[in-house]
């Protein structure tokens, strides 16, 4: 019978315009890092925000958490770094420290199993030690015995697998990376002299700076950060306000909306503009004076 083929589907990504392409790049403008020197110096130091947490290294059910936590404060109290490469090579120090005590922790548990596989299923040691060995002139301790035991349960386990040799290696290596983490602080603390002292905070970045600021809005030409409106009269809450210095000419009488009582409404309730044909007013309602007759303009 004849297998069918599904065809493969194939996808063709879609080139991107010119205004889409423009627009990144505007957008990307918006975000262009710290800009102060002090925004710069804490954005530099960012990268060192390594952190340092005790149950990330800690093995379960075998260790405490807090153990590697007092390991690196009692580095930190002795070594006492200045920076946070200094503090990185204590915290080094505190975890071959750790892998050390594990190396110990494995070293008893190894010698625990070989006293194990010393012994059948019934609790008899496997092998009994030879009648010469014991006789009338020669006593045997039960310490003497246990001993024997653990080199028979270790000959067993070097036998089976190579668990023996892994352990040294393993305790080998937790030393050297012992020494090498001191070397390493001992070079460190010998460059103090060209290095910077630097303070070792858990620092956050600027907040990114708008290389442009919002348009004002051309229709609110009453902002109150307006220089050109210092009387600021088309604020609604200003006017609301007869104590606001910012205002002098405002009588303390206005509505909410700007609008002053008796005359005729010039601002929305909103606080914008209102062209309101004035010429259904008659001065008398409105309570303007009548006009002067022989005022010029007349």
């Amino acid at each position: 019978m004849p297998t069918k083929t599904m065809p493969t589907k194939t996808t063709t990504k879609k080139p991107i315009s010119r205004k889409r392409l423009a627009a990144n790049r505007a957008n990307a403008a918006q975000s262009t890092g710290p800009r102060s020197p002090e925004g710069k110096s804490r954005s530099a130091q960012n990268a060192r925000k390594h952190g340092f947490t005790a149950s990330t290294f800690t093995v379960v059910r075998l260790e405490e958490l807090e153990e590697v936590a007092h390991l690196r404060d009692d580095a930190i109290a002795f070594y006492q770094p200045l920076n946070s490469q200094e503090l990185y090579a204590v915290e080094r120090i505190a975890l071959a420290q750790q892998s050390m005590l594990r190396a110990a922790r494995l070293e008893a548990g190894t010698a625990t199993n070989c006293i194990n596989e010393a012994f059948d299923g019934g609790g008899r040691p496997n092998v009994m030690l030879s009648s010469l060995l014991i006789n009338k002139d020669n006593e045997i301790t039960k310490p003497q015995n246990r001993n024997y035991l653990f080199a028979e349960g270790l000959h067993r386990l070097a036998k089976e697998s190579n668990c023996i040799s892994l352990f040294m290696r393993y305790q080998a290596h937790a030393e050297r990376l012992y020494r090498r983490a001191i070397e390493e602080f001992n070079r460190l603390k010998a460059l103090r002299g060209e290095l910077p002292n630097q303070p070792i905070l858990q620092t956050q970045p600027e907040a990114n700076e708008t290389v442009n600021p919002p348009e004002p809005n051309p229709a609110n030409l009453s902002n109150s950060a307006n220089p050109a409106n210092p009387g600021n009269l088309g604020n609604p809450a200003n006017l609301a306000n007869p104590g606001n210095p910012g205002n002098p000419g405002n009588p303390g009488n206005l509505s909410p909306a700007g609008n002053t009582p008796g005359q005729p409404p010039q601002f929305r309730p909103d606080g914008e503009l209102l062209l309101v044909d004035t010429s259904s007013f008659s001065p008398d309602a409105a309570g303007f004076p009548p006009p002067d007759p022989h005022s010029p303009s007349q």
